[in-house]
């Protein structure tokens, strides 16, 4: 699942790997949704080690009497200089390079140490099944990032990473995703019952 509402998602600001905290609304959300997963059954609880998500799982084992385990893999993937800029700033200064962005070229790396969207996809994919490998027969919970989820789904559903997204990755958004002997399947995808009003959806 996405993590909770931060002031920059509202800000339409570039995270990244940026360590941004939750916002009002936000812990509000991540309350909503421990409240909600305390009814079901987990074994572990994982989370990307930035403070959005970190905070969101920590409300979830607060509800959940489950320990949050931090793995640095479900990062956000690294956009560079982009951070800490408005999507319009970024278009101003980084004309080019944030056009490349924009339309998901796979092999573009943001200036200043970004990442490549085809390298952030070898890290979520990877990291994905070794989880999966970690608790066969297990249920498990990860608390991670809009970029991250968005891999995901293109990963199961085995979609090329520069088309257009077709599903919303909303905060705090539930998303069931089974490993079986049939491979890898998605089963519910942005739930957000749980809040009186949808998340707001991932930038890109």
């Amino acid at each position: 699942m996405r993590h909770g509402e931060t002031d920059w998602n509202v800000g339409d600001r570039i995270q990244g790997n940026l360590d941004i905290e939750l916002n009002a609304v936000g812990l509000k959300q991540a309350a909503a949704v421990g409240r909600r997963l305390a009814t079901e059954s987990w074994d572990a609880l994982y989370s990307s080690d930035l403070a959005r998500a970190r905070q969101t799982a920590e409300c979830i084992g607060a509800a959940t009497d489950h320990e949050v385990r931090l793995l640095p893999a479900f990062r956000e993937r690294r956009y560079g200089l982009f951070e800490g800029l408005t999507r319009t700033q970024a278009r101003e200064r980084f004309p080019l390079e944030y056009a490349a962005v924009e339309r998901r070229d796979p092999e573009t790396v943001p200036p200043g140490d970004g990442e490549s969207l085809s390298a952030h996809f070898a890290r979520i994919a990877a990291a994905l099944q070794t989880l999966a490998d970690a608790h066969v027969g297990q249920r498990i919970l990860v608390v991670t990032h809009g970029g991250v989820l968005d891999l995901v789904n293109r990963f199961v559903r085995r979609l090329p990473l520069d088309t257009r997204r077709d599903f919303l990755i909303p905060n705090t958004g539930i998303n069931r995703v089974v490993r079986d002997a049939d491979g890898w399947r998605i089963t519910e995808w942005g739930d957000v019952r749980h809040l009186a009003d949808a998340g707001r959806d991932e930038l890109m």
